[in-house]
């Protein structure tokens, strides 16, 4: 037997298929021709039962109520990118009879193009010039270049809870003379070079004037460079350390490298 209008908590604790939730009546009641609406007004011949904890069962997707909930206090809805249960969403919809949520669920499922489509729909160019457009690679010269820095923890004032991992010294290029010229410009600090001049080799001893990581990583994507691979390492010194340096942060260091490609 379905409860009383008055037998209803202004504020409902609810079991749906596992997941609980908390609630207000009014939010429930908000569609009063639903099922949820009818349910909490006692006007449904569908039987409200509570769990062992008193909460309010209901049988369904305990995961997918989210989105009815989130519907029934703002009248809309808003689905995460990537969101792949859109049809199981629409039948909860259907089950709750909540025929506005089970439109906007279908406006948000999009059939995939067809194969004839996707052969004679072009893409428009893209015109924005601060857009990441491809990047031409006419005389352009292939080939790689290491990005790597080495630097310690710093520690914050509640010591590992506050850690920023980028206290850098100074940022590294390795890679060919020439390309690296190129692409990083008078940012370029070749003072650590014994061969400067020489433009047709390679060098590990390079290093950039700033120690602006992404700077870096925007001026190889501007040249036409893609990141590869990367790997990274933190160690703990448990040597001497100099007089006057704070112990734990010049203990723990790292270093990480980043390689990217130009074909």
């Amino acid at each position: 037997m379905s409860e009383s209008t008055e037998s209803f908590p202004d504020i409902l604790e609810l079991n749906v298929g596992g997941v609980f939730y908390t609630t207000s009546l009014a939010t429930v009641r908000r569609e009063g021709d639903s099922l949820l609406g009818q349910i909490f007004n006692g006007s449904s011949k569908v039987k409200v039962v509570k769990d062992a904890k008193g909460k309010y069962f209901i049988d369904r997707d305990g995961v997918l109520f989210r989105y009815v909930l989130d519907y029934l206090r703002n009248q809309k809805i808003v689905l995460p990118e990537n969101f792949h249960e859109k049809e199981r969403l629409k039948q909860e919809a259907e089950y709750y009879q909540l025929p506005n949520l089970v439109k906007m669920v279908n406006s948000a499922i999009v059939s995939p193009p067809k194969l004839g489509q996707l052969q004679h729909n072009k893409v428009p160019p893209i015109s924005n010039s601060n857009s990441l457009s491809p990047v031409s690679m006419e005389g352009k010269t292939p080939g790689f270049i290491t990005v790597g820095y080495r630097g310690t923890f710093a520690f914050g004032r509640d010591g590992l809870a506050d850690v920023k991992f980028r206290k850098m010294n100074r940022i590294i290029i390795c890679g060919k003379v020439s390309i690296c010229r190129e692409v990083f410009k008078d940012t370029l600090n070749e003072s650590r070079d014994p061969d400067r001049g020489e433009s047709d080799r390679y060098t590990v001893r390079f290093f950039l004037k700033h120690n602006f990581l992404e700077q870096a990583f925007d001026m190889l994507a501007e040249e036409g460079f893609r990141m590869v691979g990367s790997c990274g390492s933190g160690t703990n010194n448990a040597g001497e350390v100099k007089a006057g340096m704070d112990t734990e942060e010049a203990r723990w260091q790292h270093y990480n490298e980043f390689m990217f490609e130009r074909r």
